[in-house]
This record gives structure tokens, sequence and C-alpha cells, in this order.
């Protein structure tokens, strides 16, 4: 196996508050210089031709915690982190124009196909105006199970896990739960129908 870049100190480099669910303050100057690197490294790919599709798969395995063979995303691709946080299986799509906002960890099966303009987020922020005014927020992790299609537009909140095999139709907005083997749709996003 060549090429396989070792990450396990990255995580353990990181403040506990962005992956505990705790309320923390983004804004720590430590923080912000490590994210700001990674939001540059971001920028590198997404200023890459296209045609050089082995320099794109490359950069996409340094980028993410973990990635996978066939995984191909196009640009522009944001994410918060720079993707540090996003563990990408085998083969997956990301259409342009998708965000993932990966303040703490989003995790994404095998086959998944994500349409344009998707986001995908892990970080909250208080509902109590006192907190949220002291510029406070908090992270829950996005589970999403292999081989599903989340369509254009979508959003899906954080702490939300889809299970295998599901659709999630175009423009829906995921705020709890999808089980697998299903297709839901809908803002909020519900079950429509069981494979």
């Amino acid at each position: 196996m060549d090429n396989i870049i070792d990450k396990s100190a990255m995580f353990q480099e990181e403040p506990a508050c962005l992956h505990n669910g705790e309320l923390y303050d983004p804004n720590m100057p430590e923080l912000q210089k490590k994210q700001m690197g990674y939001m540059d490294e971001l920028d590198l790919y997404n200023k890459m031709c296209h045609s050089d599709i082995e320099t794109r798969r490359a950069k996409l395995k340094e980028l993410l915690a973990e990635c996978g063979e066939g995984c191909y995303v196009e640009t522009p691709f944001r994410a918060n982190f720079g993707g540090k946080h996003v563990h990408f299986g085998s083969n997956i799509y990301v259409n342009s124009g998708c965000t993932f906002v990966d303040d703490t960890h989003i995790y994404v099966g095998d086959c998944c196909q994500f349409g344009p303009n998707v986001i995908v987020a892990t970080a909250a922020h208080p509902t109590d105006p006192a907190l949220r005014e002291k510029g406070l927020q908090f992270n829950k992790p996005v589970h999403i199970g292999r081989n599903c299609w989340i369509g254009a537009g979508s959003i899906i909140l954080p702490g939300v896990t889809i299970g295998e095999n599901t659709t999630i139709g175009a423009g829906s907005v995921v705020t709890k739960d999808i089980p697998a083997n299903v297709v839901a749709v809908g803002n909020p996003c519900r079950v429509i129908r069981t494979l």
C-alpha cells in the first residue's frame, strides 16, 4: 500500500472541544491558524486543472482524513477545515459547489453520490442569545451510509445519520436521522417510500 499518509497524530493535536459536543470559542488563535492553513491547501485543490486527474486524486488523499480509491470531488469544493475531518470510503462522487462544514467528523460510506450544492454541516450555534452573542459553537458528527444518493441542494444538519442505500431528494433539509433503504424528501426531510 504505497502513498499511505499516517494521519493519526492529526486529531491528537486538536482541542477536544471540536469533537466532544461542548461549547467552545472557534476564534481561538491557534485553532484559527491551523484552520486557515487547511483551507489554503484546499484552495490549491480548487485551482487544479480538471484534466490532471492523478494529481487531483493525490491532493484529495492528502487533504481528507480518509479517502478510498475512485473518489472524485468537483470544484469548487468548500470545507471549514479543508477536509481534514472528512472520511470518505471508496468510489464517492461529489458534484460542484458542495460545502462540507467539517468542524468535526463527517463519515461517508462507499459508493455515495452528492448532487451539486449539497451542504453537510457539523457545526451549530446555541439558541441561547447570550451564548450565541459570545460567538460560541458546538459540533456534532454526521454519518452517511454506503451507496447513498444526496440530491442537489440538500442540507444535512449536525448530528444526522443517514442509513445505507437511501436517497435524499433534491432540496431536502435533513434535520433528523433517516433510516436505510428509503427515499426521503422535503423540509424537514421525511421518508416517502421504502425501497
